[in-house]
């Protein structure tokens, strides 16, 4: 019997996408395989955030044109609904609306966890939670090890605490893969190492990693390629012993740096 590959997740073939009248990715190509753990890094303003918003379906590619090919989670048809059902987004930028909400002092992990159902932050008394999604909450809370955090409002819960709570709210539909945007943003060191922990255990139960950062410390072992980008490009696309070296970060973040490896992880320092 013919054994016939997975489709791939992200399929994106010479795309050029445009905010307002600025080009932001020019004949943009990538590919991402199912069980591929990647890291997207690149300086603010180098089309990373577009990229993210491409991925997700809110944004969307200039007409087409001869050559070009836009398929999320193998189809060229899709609904947006479907595509996160395939592909979830872990985003800084959803806590800070709980956080300028009262809804923060409300809203608890359980809450937060069962929210991603109706694709809101938090309940509304509309929203009907069945028993099956009651038992997925609970086991989303003990994977992520913050069951004793689920009637814990997200106001009362440290920053690390409130980014393994996202990440549950992503999980419920059991995602292929996970978009994680700049996710260690404004952590303290040991809840950066705290959080790595949680993302090499969903490295670990099979899921798809496409971490987006311009922080090289977020790396984990996992991580397999490496994709830099710089003006709406990519610049480099290789294993991270082929992309992370002291002259593509310089080149990079246009500052001379060296690249300190240590034990599967990654540092900058100047030189």
């Amino acid at each position: 019997m013919a054994h016939h590959p997975a489709p791939l997740l992200i399929d994106f073939q010479n795309l050029t996408v445009l905010r307002g009248d600025r080009t932001v990715l020019h004949r943009f190509s990538l590919q991402v395989r199912p069980g591929e753990h990647l890291a997207l890094l690149g300086p603010n303003g180098s089309g990373k955030s577009t990229l993210i918003k491409l991925m997700t379906g809110e944004l969307y590619p200039r007409a087409a044109t001869a050559g070009s090919r836009y398929r999320l989670a193998g189809q060229d048809d899709w609904a947006l609904e479907e595509v996160l059902r395939q592909i979830g987004i872990v985003a800084l930028d959803l806590l800070q609306n709980l956080s300028h909400e009262v809804t923060a002092r409300e809203v608890t992990a359980r809450d937060l966890v069962l929210s991603g159902y109706f694709n809101s932050l938090g309940l509304w008394p509309h929203h009907r939670v069945t028993p099956a999604h009651e038992r997925r909450a609970r086991a989303i809370l003990r994977f992520l090890e913050i069951s004793h955090l689920a009637r814990r409002p997200l106001a009362a819960m440290s920053s690390g605490e409130q980014r393994r709570a996202i990440i549950g709210r992503a999980l419920v539909h059991d995602p292929a893969a996970l978009i994680l945007d700049e996710p260690t943003n404004s952590l303290d060191p040991g809840a950066v190492r705290d959080f790595q922990q949680v993302l090499r255990q969903l490295a670990r139960s099979g899921k798809t990693l496409i971490l987006v950062t311009h922080h090289i410390t977020d790396l984990i072992p996992e991580i397999g390629r490496v994709i830099l980008m710089k003006g709406g490009r990519i610049v480099a696309d290789g294993t991270p012993r082929q992309v992370l070296t002291s002259g593509a970060m310089s080149r990079l973040f246009g500052a001379r740096l060296r690249v300190r490896r240590r034990r599967g992880s990654y540092d900058l320092v100047a030189r």
